[in-house]
């Protein structure tokens, strides 16, 4: 099928055409005897012409032909020719099809021409598959001879669009004409959104320059999808740029004003932090003096119960001397609550240099001051987690987060030394709780108290009513252990 044949006496004629393009009718041509001297321009083969059950005109090869391009053009891709021709010449252009270019490289489907010859463009009917390398060569080619084109489907998603200068066609059921469905854009509200357009129209505006291809620098609005190549106004194209301006300008004023923020913030930070020297010097001075009351009364019961049943301390021990060449040892100021629960270590002047598995429970007022400017040490990674953890969701937390680092101490000590309770359980709401420590691999009764008990320092007890840690002061309240653990092997 093909709507073009060279007649012998007329030259070419085109079947969509009332006057066959030469002033002559259909009649000249069709069911003629001795049949119409007509013969295809591409193969030089006779053709005749013929008229579907439709009432549709073309030309056919006669029998016998060799493998012609024409010939194997399916009908959908020669009705979407003719629409196209029948388009171009309601929007003012002079159209004809299958025109080949002046060295046979390349056929434009529709030729589209100002009637003044100031221009030209390739209509293209662009159905079968092709790839984006091969119909940007063909455009190229096109554009070496002085020609622009226009790439159109009415196939749902062509991979190709928008890679050169084209538009997606369907059918309006409303009107029953072809119209945009997707290539025509402009630039409204910060982004691209489609216009809806009838194929007329779109040629109308192409033809004149109304709208012309433009790759989009900003968003395109749902549902159309962003494509390479669409065709706007130039009004649209500036107004754009003119968004971009702005959008740009905004920028650097949004990133002035966070620079200014972040400055300021920083000054602040810097003078909390150098209020908090202050106060952290001060901890460590006040813990500083008590450790040194403590050595000069020898109260240290509590020290040997820490070096003997808290797992890990001589790990933490080795790392603050290989990895900070602090030569440290357990501190006799050992239960004192400024620790919250855990156990200082102790430079060779008595000054703190790190405190060995705090609970952070109890990190408030003078402890919180003391740990936020300190090394803490946790005899597990899990450990260190749990404490860093709990500290998160409470108001007690420096401004650089705590300093924290572990050991890998293992689960329990020698025999008969275990470790201290460490619990993720729920903390104890209980009005009437019954209490129970763990204190050297014993469960010892206990109850609440108005202050720690000494056991209180280093240990921690459990509700049996609701099976949650007591964080509440307490103290044992016998010596009797109320139920001996009992490990593998004994």
């Amino acid at each position: 099928m093909a709507f073009r044949a060279v007649h012998a006496e007329w030259g070419t004629v085109f079947a969509h055409l009332s006057d066959l393009g030469c002033g002559r009718g259909w009649e000249a041509v069709w069911k003629t005897r001795p049949p119409a001297p007509l013969t295809c321009d591409e193969c030089r083969h006779p053709m005749y012409a013929k008229t579907s059950r439709g009432g549709l005109r073309f030309f056919a090869h006669a029998p016998g032909a060799p493998t012609c391009a024409l010939g194997l053009e399916s009908v959908a891709h020669h009705l979407l020719k003719l629409e196209l021709a029948n388009a171009a010449r309601d929007a003012g252009a002079h159209a004809e099809l299958e025109v080949p270019g002046p060295e046979g490289t390349w056929r434009a489907d529709v030729l589209a021409t100002d009637p003044a010859g100031n221009w030209a463009t390739a209509l293209e009917a662009q159905l079968a598959p092709i790839t984006g390398v091969d119909i940007t060569a063909r455009t190229d080619r096109m554009r070496a001879d002085g020609v622009t084109s226009i790439w159109f489907s009415d196939r749902p998603r062509p991979p190709w669009l928008g890679i050169v200068p084209s538009v997606r066609l369907e059918r309006s059921e409303a009107a029953g004409h072809l119209a945009v469905a997707e290539g025509l854009m402009k630039f409204e509200s910060r982004s691209w959104k489609p216009v809806p357009a009838s194929l007329i129209q779109f040629l109308t505006w192409a033809f004149t320059q109304r709208i012309v291809p433009h790759t989009p620098r900003t968003p395109t609005q749902y549902p159309q999808r962003p494509l390479p190549t669409v065709w706007t106004a130039p009004q649209y194209v500036s107004a754009e740029d003119t968004h971009l301006v702005e959008e740009e300008r905004r920028q650097r004023a949004y990133e002035t004003r966070m620079a200014a923020l972040r400055a300021a913030q920083e000054r602040k930070r810097e003078e909390i932090r150098a209020q908090n020297a202050i106060s952290r010097a001060k901890a460590v001075d006040e813990a500083t003096t008590a450790e040194r009351a403590a050595r000069a009364a020898r109260t240290g019961r509590l020290r040997e119960i820490a070096i003997r049943f808290r797992p890990g301390i001589d790990l933490a021990l080795a790392k603050l001397a290989d990895e900070r060449g602090v030569t440290a040892t357990v501190g006799f100021s050992t239960g004192d609550p400024r620790y919250a629960g855990g156990v200082p270590l102790v430079d060779e002047n008595g000054v703190t240099a790190a405190v060995f598995d705090p609970d952070p429970g109890r990190v408030r007022g003078h402890a919180f001051r003391l740990l936020a400017g300190l090394l803490l040490i946790f005899p597990s990674q899990t450990s260190q987690r749990r404490f860093e953890k709990a500290t998160k969701r409470t108001k007690h937390k420096p401004i650089d987060g705590y300093r924290t680092d572990f050991v890998d101490a293992p689960p329990s000590g020698p025999a008969g030394s275990p470790r201290r309770i460490v619990s993720n359980a729920h903390t104890c709401t209980c009005t009437a709780p019954q209490l129970v420590a763990r204190i050297q691999n014993a469960e010892y009764p206990a109850e609440p108290s108005d202050q720690m008990g000494p056991a209180a320092t280093l240990f921690r007890c459990r509700c049996r009513v609701c099976g949650g840690t007591y964080e509440k002061p307490w103290r044992r309240t016998g010596s009797t252990p109320a139920h001996r653990t009992t490990r593998a092997g004994e």
